[in-house]
């Protein structure tokens, strides 16, 4: 009779699957909005996104895919249990399709959240793709955020754990300038995100230096993703990794903690 029972909840797990959709890519974007970012920088963000969305280039990628499909979902983040669904996971294939997220990211714009844990979003990340309709030939979480992790578990550890069950983990650091970032942003993000954050097969890092970049950046990042191309990297940029402190945004908190607990 255990034996039965066994067999039953194994086909029933691989009948759960044969449902799902195949595509070529599940994507999903977690994008921060911890209080560093001001309402005018949150809408950028959600304009920059709906434009890359809907554009043709992005569209192209799609097209180019062996499905001709991908699976979508828009997450907002900031601190270890703080993440704001905006677009839950749906099907991307057709320009109407796009225009329809879009105005799903773009319908309103919400408050910024308090703190900073990208292992939080990672982990929110790893276990949303379970059960969500899709079966993708690639599954990937691509990250945005203008500082290091300063909540929640160590952000290696999250990392690691997402790698091990097939993800790819792309970064892309919003290295802007303003008050807010000398108090909450490092000069390295970027080096930050190559080391701690990413992680996977093509896994890649786009920085974003002003805000006026933000659209084409994100535009070119989500091409690389949906159409699996490598990011442009010339062999000589490759080189013994330096050790570096992947807590060093906990660090920064215990020593800005005055500035964090500011209502």
């Amino acid at each position: 009779m255990r034996w039965l029972l066994t067999f039953c909840i194994i086909w029933a797990s691989f009948a759960a699957r044969a449902e799902d959709m195949e595509v070529d890519v599940e994507l999903f974007l977690a994008v921060d909005v911890s209080r560093s970012m001001s309402p005018a920088e949150l809408e950028i963000q959600r304009r920059g996104y709906a434009e890359a969305l809907t554009s043709r280039q992005v569209m192209d990628a799609i097209d180019s895919g062996l499905l001709g499909r991908i699976a979508i979902t828009y997450v907002e983040w900031a601190g270890e249990y703080s993440q704001r669904v905006i677009v839950p996971w749906t099907l991307l294939q057709s320009a109407e399709d796009a225009r329809d997220i879009a105005h799903q990211i773009t319908a309103r714009f919400d408050e910024g959240l308090r703190r900073t844990s990208i292992s939080g979003a990672l982990m929110y990340a790893a276990d949303d793709f379970e059960g969500n309709g899709f079966a993708g030939l690639r599954r990937v979480i691509d990250v945005s955020g203008d500082g290091p992790n300063n909540q929640g578990r160590p952000v290696l550890r999250a990392r690691d754990a997402a790698l091990e069950r097939g993800f790819i983990i792309n970064g892309l650091p919003l290295m802007t300038q303003d008050q807010l970032s000398e108090i909450w942003g490092i000069p390295d993000l970027d080096v930050y995100y190559k080391n701690c954050v990413i992680g996977g097969p093509g896994a890649f890092v786009i920085p974003v230096l002003a805000w006026d970049q933000f659209a084409q950046a994100v535009k070119r990042k989500l091409v690389l993703e949906i159409a699996g191309l490598p990011a442009r990297l010339h062999p000589a940029q490759y080189q013994q990794a330096a050790p570096y402190d992947c807590l060093v945004g906990e660090k920064m908190w215990e020593q800005n903690r005055a500035y964090f607990d500011i209502p």
